[in-house]
Order: C-alpha cells, then structure tokens, then sequence
C-alpha cells in the first residue's frame, strides 16, 4: 500500500473519533466568550467614557507593542487562508462534509472571534492608521501562503500543533506586558484568545499523538521534515502597502523580539516541548529511517539554541505604515 493510502486509512480511522475531539477541545458556541464581551457597549449610555479611558491608556503603550499587536491581528484576520488550506489536506471532505471538515469549520469559528476582536480594540484605540492595517490584511489573504506541508495531514499536524502553542505564547505575553502597563482590559482579552490557541494547541498535539501510536515511522519521519525545513509563520507574506511580498515580516519580527513576545529561543522551547510531548525517546517498531530521523530530532534543540544564541536584532523600530506615533 502506498504512502498516500495509508495516511488515508490513519485519517479515516482517527475521523470515527472526531466528535469526541470536538467535545473535548472545543466549545459550543452558546458558552464561548465573545468579542463584544471585552469591548466598550455601543449600546450603553457609557459607551463614549469608555471609549475616553481605552483610548487615554493606549496613549502610554510603546511602539513595539502597538507593532506586535497590529502583526498579530493580521496573523488572525488571515483566516480564510488557513481554512481553505487545511480544507484541502488528504482525508478532509469538504464536499461530502466528511468529520475532518467538521472539526476545520469549528476550530475555524472560534479563531474568527480573535481577529474580530483585536481589530475592533485596535479600531478603538486611536494609536492605529486602520486603513493601512486592512491594506495589509487584503494582501495576505490574496497573496497566500505555503507553510511546506502540501496536503500531507502528518506534516500539517505538526505545524498547527506548533503554530497554536506559537500563538499562546505571543498572546500571553502580550497579556503580561498590558498588564504590567496597567491596561488590564487589554491584558484580560489577550489572555482568553491565549486560551484558545493553548486548547486548539493540545487537539493538534493529541492528533500527532495518535498517529505516533498507528503509523510511527512515517509520523517521524514527517515531523523531522517539518523541523528540518523550519515551521514559517503564517503572516512570513506581511507587507505594507506599496511594498513587495514578505518585506514587512522580518521587521515585525524584530518588534516582537525585541519586546520578548515571541523570540528566537521560544521557537526552541517549543520544538523540545513537543518532543517531550510525544515522547520521542521512547516511539518504537521504528524503521532503519526513522531511528535517524529520531536521533537527529533529539539533538536538534541543542543545535538550534546556539544558533538563536548569536542572533543579533537591531535595536532601532522601523516606522511602520499602521503604527501612529504616541501623541505628548
């Protein structure tokens, strides 16, 4: 049997447990927060002093923080690329709306209240040129994206479980420095969507998990492949308007490393994380292939932390199209 057919099989034999993974990783749209929840109520008679007090706080945030915050919610408004990705990998029906295109289509309306919300504070914040955010915005979704997984379920596995863990640390630490600002609110509608990126995370990693345990040297063997060629982020296309596909990403980039959202040695810390997760050290009945691509796994942390180790980011922000500068 080739490959292709038994990734099928694996894909058809997790899919009989895909209501369970829908109850257990997600949450029913009656219960789950929402984005007007964390916002001002425009039908309340204070709505506008809310507003006031929103505003006069985000005048006190610094300009790497409004960077990273507009970056990040792009990252989330592009969720139409995701979708129509993942809705392409073998063994999801979106046609006959098979199991597979159940969990993408609620795993992808609980992402869509992330980028709702964060658009609407930004929005309201007034430090943030909107019109070039929604520039950017279209641009992503219309120039696409390739994270290097094709239509291979192992391999997209492996990068949502790294991206979602990916997300949580960069929301949470966002949370933690609007806190330490004195932006509570912010802090708080941060710290939820960071909650959702840590529980899709866990759905993605238990997928991985069950493949280890049917299909182990090919599971090995795609998660190798992943962390050889290094997971991209979903917003590596970010530009700004006028600007060249990509030029804009190593630029945000350096704004979240520079304000430790999202670094270098956290990408390390998550690629040992899941390796301790799926217990790599001890996957068995592995062929001559994956028993290298295990060792080489198991050492690569190590490797990549001297690497991120002599990394060296500039120190100056670039000025950003979306960013207004903070009013004295």
């Amino acid at each position: 049997m080739s490959v292709k057919n038994i990734r099928l099989e694996v894909m058809q034999f997790l899919e009989k447990s895909i209501d369970t993974f829908v109850d257990q990783y997600l949450i029913p749209t009656e219960k789950i927060w929402q984005p007007t929840d964390f916002l001002p109520n425009s039908q309340s008679e204070e709505f506008y002093e809310q507003v006031k007090e929103l505003r006069e706080i985000a005048k006190d945030l610094p300009y790497d923080f409004w960077v990273v915050m507009v970056g990040d919610t792009i990252t989330e408004e592009a969720l139409p690329t995701y979708e129509s990705w993942l809705m392409d990998v073998e063994g999801v029906d979106q046609i006959e709306g098979n199991g597979w295109s159940k969990w993408i289509r609620n795993w992808t309306a609980e992402e869509n209240r992330h980028g709702d919300l964060l658009n609407k504070y930004l929005y309201l914040s007034g430090r943030i040129n909107m019109r070039e955010v929604e520039i950017t915005t279209q641009h992503l979704i219309a120039d696409g994206f390739d994270i290097g997984t094709g239509r291979d379920p192992y391999k997209n596995f492996v990068y949502t479980s790294f991206q979602e863990l990916a997300t949580y640390v960069s929301h949470n630490r966002v949370a933690q420095l609007a806190k330490s600002y004195g932006d509570n609110k912010l802090s708080k509608l941060c710290k939820m969507i960071a909650g959702d990126e840590m529980r899709h995370h866990h759905a993605y990693s238990e997928f991985v998990n069950r493949i280890f345990q049917v299909d182990p040297s090919e599971m090995m063997l795609a998660f190798q492949y992943m962390m050889k060629q290094k997971i991209v982020m979903p917003a590596q296309f970010l530009r700004e308007s006028g600007e060249k596909i990509g030029s804009a990403f190593e630029q945000f980039s350096d704004s979240a490393q520079r304000i430790g959202v999202y670094t270098a040695s956290d990408y390390v810390d998550i690629m040992q994380k899941l390796i301790t997760k799926w217990e790599i050290d001890k996957v068995s009945n592995l062929t001559d292939e994956a028993e290298k691509a295990r060792d080489y796994l198991m050492k690569l942390p190590a490797r990549m932390a001297k690497i991120s180790e002599r990394l060296i980011i500039p120190q100056e922000s670039h000025i950003f199209k979306w960013v207004e500068p903070a009013k004295l």
